[in-house]
C-alpha cells in the first residue's frame, strides 16, 4: 500500500496501544527510584504523549506541517512542565494534544473532530475507572490507548446534510456504524458496572 492511500487501522492502533501500554507501565515501575513519583508520572505522560503524537504522524499521508505541529507540541509540554499545573490538568492537557493533532492530520470534518473527542474523553473515563477499579497503571494506559485505536473507525468527513438524514455516505458508513455499535456496548457495560455496585 503507498503512502498517499495509507489509513489508520484498527489493528495497527492496538498493537500501539499495547507498546505504549507495556512501556509506560514500565517506565512507571522504574522511574519513580530516579526521579520521585510526581515527577515520574509527569515524565511518563509526556514522553507517551509523544510518542502516540509521532504515530499520529507517521500513519498520516499528509506531509504538511510536521516540523510546525512538533514545535507546538513541544512548546506547549514544555509549558505545562514549567508551570507544573495539578496532575490532572497536566494529564488533560497531554490528552487535549493528541486529541489536536490527530484531528489536524486525520479529518476534514469538524462532525469527525467532535466525534474524536468524544471518542477522547470516552477513552479518559475508561482509563480513570480502569485506575479506580484495579489500581493499575498498566491497565489504565491499556484501557486508554485501546479505546484511541477505534479513531481508525471514524470517517475522516461527516457532513452534516448526512448526519441530519441519519445516513454516512461512501467509505465512513461502515465505520460510522460500528463506531456507534461499540459506542452502544460501551454505555450498556458502564450501566453494568454501576447497577453492580
Amino acid at each position: 500500500m503507498s503512502r498517499a492511500n495509507r489509513k489508520p487501522t484498527l489493528s495497527r492502533g492496538i498493537v500501539v496501544a499495547l507498546a505504549l501500554s507495556l512501556s509506560g507501565a514500565a517506565l512507571l515501575a522504574a522511574l519513580p527510584a530516579l526521579v520521585g513519583a510526581a515527577a515520574a508520572l509527569r515524565l511518563v505522560v509526556t514522553l507517551l504523549g509523544l510518542a502516540y503524537v509521532a504515530y499520529v504522524l507517521a500513519d498520516s499521508a499528509e506531509r504538511t506541517g510536521r516540523v510546525t505541529t512538533i514545535v507546538a507540541w513541544t512548546a506547549a509540554a514544555a509549558a505545562a512542565w514549567i508551570v507544573e499545573p495539578p496532575l490532572g490538568v497536566y494529564v488533560l492537557l497531554h490528552i487535549g494534544l493528541i486529541w489536536l493533532v490527530r484531528s489536524l492530520y486525520r479529518y476534514s470534518s469538524l462532525l469527525s473532530a467532535l466525534a474524536d473527542l468524544a471518542l477522547t474523553a470516552l477513552a479518559a473515563a475508561f482509563a480513570v475507572w480502569a485506575a479506580q477499579r484495579a489500581g493499575s497503571a498498566w491497565l489504565a494506559l491499556w484501557c486508554f490507548f485501546l479505546v484511541q485505536a477505534f479513531h481508525a473507525w471514524l470517517p475522516a468527513a461527516i457532513r452534516a446534510d448526512a448526519l441530519a438524514a441519519g445516513t454516512l455516505r461512501g467509505a465512513g458508513a461502515r465505520g460510522g456504524a460500528d463506531f456507534e455499535r461499540a459506542h452502544r456496548a460501551a454505555e450498556a457495560a458502564l450501566r453494568r458496572l454501576a447497577e453492580t455496585r
